[in-house]
């Protein structure tokens, strides 16, 4: 691989102009499609396989006019303060609001708030309820404009008007500080390189990879059904690893010029070692994000593939428009250890300053000669951090975890305040009796069964359908949709509903958007364990052939587990519990994405086997040509710590740029990813991977006879490129001057 690469680096110094206009050119033509195409919306959460599907599944039968899976409007109306809605001139307000909103050529249904009983028990407070025949997904911007302007002409006339939920969406923001995380990229890249051009080209060919890849999402996203929050978790991505792969390809070529290489020759040498990491850094992300497909949720195996196509975009990137801009900027990017006139270079270095050892080797020399002592300092530390992770409650945002500006929200804590905390959350419940001989007396029982549970507020009269068989019930719980307790009524009245089967022969089924997010939550716990046995396992079969060992790789998925168990603990103590929620900018605490734990798995994995890979890839280089154990970690780390820090540090500067997002998902995962890169580069790799190699010495590079025979060799240390002969003493010239 290293030859292929080698070569593949020359070719691209060469012929950089061909390079730049293709890349250029696909840049060009992704725009042109995102441009064209029509805005994304959010995904849905159809799951198969799960009883809140199959019921919305029955109501598609048995109420064909229904429209289950459609989009839903509450317009909450608020009196003045004195007055009540059922004063004359407010229920003119809303009778006329009413007959607006029933004009809309997408709506199905509107409920007058008179005729509905939907005003509140002391009369303040009333709700029109708006059905929608087409999904949130598909609803037209028009009829969300006609939404928008009947509540404003309600509103105008004197009335609180708030919208709640799924036909308005909420377009996520990210705010200033996803530009701040690439402000801070750009110091990490200018103090590591010296260089402002030097560190301007991970920042450019970063910024294309996930132009490319975002305007293809978005391109497709009517195709594919891909939500808004795709594009923004793989722009998320995209932009941290197609900076550390590009700052890692540029640091070796600045070390390959300080060893005297020609520029081209130097190019070639840092993609065919570098660039092999790069690879295979790539290939364990793309199997950790592809991966999440086992979990059979469609709009998480959409993320995971987007997400994974702009990694795979800068893995390409990386390996040929890198070597093309340097083969541009010429003698404008120096050797290592050379700083640019701009920022105080050209200056003689003392013998003294320049015989000293850097930081990375003095922390590598401390921890080899304290092994014990930081192994159990930083196993300790992520232990007490991960404690918070026992405590883990999972969840899925709904309105109420939206910020208090959003009209989302406002209409959440009206009802709340109406109608009690439940009513943000109803449960339908389908009851079908077709097998029973009495459906009738059937519904009743049900009814009457579901009323005797605790944490019921309130139970709807069955509805039954045109031809009997089939009714619906719904079920308004007393606490909030995302608590406990209401998670437990669902699995009650379930409960119950088996009961009723096993007596009548009449199938019970709980549905709503609240038992879909239970259901959800549910299937990510099932997959995880399996999830990780491929994702993990794939990827240790990957490092086996990689580092042509048994136990490092084995070190490697343990340090994993133990930084994503800090960073979970780390996600609960802020969003659940509160910490630091203030700082953070979380308005409303409660149980964690359930997603979380699967994505942080899969995204954090993945990222953490490239720094895996880059700093242990210089320890094995040492190692294989003859240093002891000991000084090997101590070369890796003179050759890769700066570099490794650099990418961690820029890593968290764009996850954490994410946090001042709008969208609730959105900021724990970059919150998330953010403190679990921390926890793995500096703790982890940083830490406890340099004390584990020193106390098992030889030991860490053992492999049987047999299976170093069975694998191929890849060559990621670039073996094979010392027999491709040194620059020529025209090229040294010209590099020293």
């Amino acid at each position: 691989m290293a030859t292929f690469l080698y070569k593949l680096g020359r070719l691209a110094f060469r012929r950089r102009h061909f390079v730049a206009l293709i890349w250029v050119a696909l840049l060009t033509l992704a725009g042109v499609g995102a441009a064209s195409a029509p805005t994304a919306g959010n995904t849905s959460f159809s799951i198969p396989g799960t009883e809140a599907q199959k019921a919305f599944d029955l109501l598609e039968q048995r109420f064909p006019g229904m429209s289950a899976d459609g989009a839903t409007a509450r317009v909450v109306f608020k009196a003045p303060e004195g007055e009540k809605m059922t004063d004359a001139a407010n229920k003119a307000i809303v009778e006329k609001t009413v007959g607006d909103l029933s004009d809309g050529s997408e709506v199905s249904s509107v409920a007058d708030p008179y005729k509905a009983k939907a005003v509140s028990e002391d009369g303040t407070i009333a709700y029109a309820s708006v059905k929608y025949d087409v999904s949130g997904m598909e609803l037209e911007e028009s009829s969300r404009d006609s939404l928008k302007e009947a509540a404003k002409e309600a509103q105008d006339a004197g009335l609180t008007v708030e919208i709640g939920g799924d036909a308005l969406q909420a377009t996520p923001e990210t705010g200033t500080t996803e530009i701040i995380g690439l402000a801070v990229a750009a110091v990490v890249l200018v103090i590591t390189f010296g260089s402002l051009l030097a560190a301007g080209l991970p920042l450019l060919t970063a910024v294309i990879g996930v132009g490319i890849g975002v305007s293809s999402i978005t391109a497709l996203a009517a195709t594919l059904d891909l939500g808004s929050t795709t594009s923004t978790l793989a722009s998320m991505i995209g932009l941290a690893v197609g900076i550390d792969y590009a700052l890692f390809i540029v640091s070796r070529y600045r070390g390959e010029l300080a060893e005297g290489r020609s520029r081209e020759d130097a190019a070639g040498r840092a993609v065919g070692t570098a660039g092999s990491a790069v690879v295979f850094a790539g290939l364990t992300v793309v199997i950790a994000l592809v991966g999440l497909s086992v979990v059979n949720i469609p709009m998480l195996t959409k993320m995971g593939v987007a997400a994974a196509g702009t990694v795979a975009i800068a893995v390409l990137i990386a390996l040929t428009m890198i070597p093309a801009l340097l083969g541009y900027a010429g003698r404008r990017v120096r050797p290592s250890g050379e700083k640019s006139k701009l920022l105080g270079g050209g200056r003689p270095r003392s013998a003294e300053k320049a015989a000293k050892p850097n930081m990375g080797t003095r922390w590598a020399s401390f921890v080899v000669r304290r092994p014990v002592a930081v192994l159990l300092l930083g196993v300790i530390g992520l232990g007490a951090a991960a404690v918070p992770a026992a405590s883990l409650e999972l969840g899925l945002p709904d309105d109420g975890s939206q910020p208090t500006s959003t009209t989302q929200r406002r209409a959440y804590d009206l009802l709340s305040e109406g109608f009690g905390p439940g009513f943000n959350g109803p449960l339908l419940m389908v009851v079908d009796a077709k097998a029973s001989d009495d459906p009738q007396a059937v519904f009743t029982e049900v009814g009457d069964e579901i009323k005797k549970l605790d944490g019921v507020d309130t139970v709807t009269p069955a509805a039954p359908n045109k031809a009997g068989d089939t009714a619906t019930i719904t079920v308004v719980p007393d606490s909030k949709p995302s608590s406990v307790t209401t998670e437990n009524l669902v699995h009650a009245i379930r409960d119950t509903g088996a009961r009723i089967k096993a007596d009548t022969d009449a199938e019970v089924l709980v549905t709503g958007s609240t038992a879909m997010n239970i259901d959800i939550s549910q299937k990510m716990n099932d997959a995880l364990v399996p999830y990780l046995i491929l994702v993990v396992g794939l990827a240790f079969l990957l490092l086996i052939v990689v580092f042509r060992s048994i136990l490092v790789p084995l070190k490697a998925a343990l340090g994993f587990l133990l930084s994503v168990l800090a960073a979970l603990g780390a996600v609960v103590a802020v969003f659940q519990w509160g910490w630091l929620s203030g700082l953070m900018g979380v308005e409303e605490t409660g149980p964690v994405m359930s997603m979380m734990p699967i994505f942080m798995v899969g995204v954090v994995f993945g990222l953490a086997m490239d720094y895996e890979v880059f700093l242990v890839t210089r320890m094995r280089e040492a190692y294989v040509h003859g240093e002891s154990p000991g000084q090997a970690v101590v070369t890796g780390f003179r050759h890769g710590a700066r570099v490794v820090t650099a990418a961690a540090v820029i890593m968290m500067a764009v996850f954490a740029g994410f946090i001042g997002s709008s969208e609730s998902m959105v900021k724990m995962i970059g919150f998330g990813l953010a403190i679990a890169v921390f926890f793995d580069a500096f703790v982890v790799r940083m830490a406890i991977v340099p004390a584990v190699l020193a106390l098992l010495g030889k030991k860490a590079w053992w492999l049987p006879r047999w299976l170093d025979r069975a694998l191929p060799n890849v060559d990621i240390e670039g073996e094979a490129l010392r027999t491709q002969g040194g620059p020529k003493d025209e090229d040294r010239e010209l590099v020293r001057a």
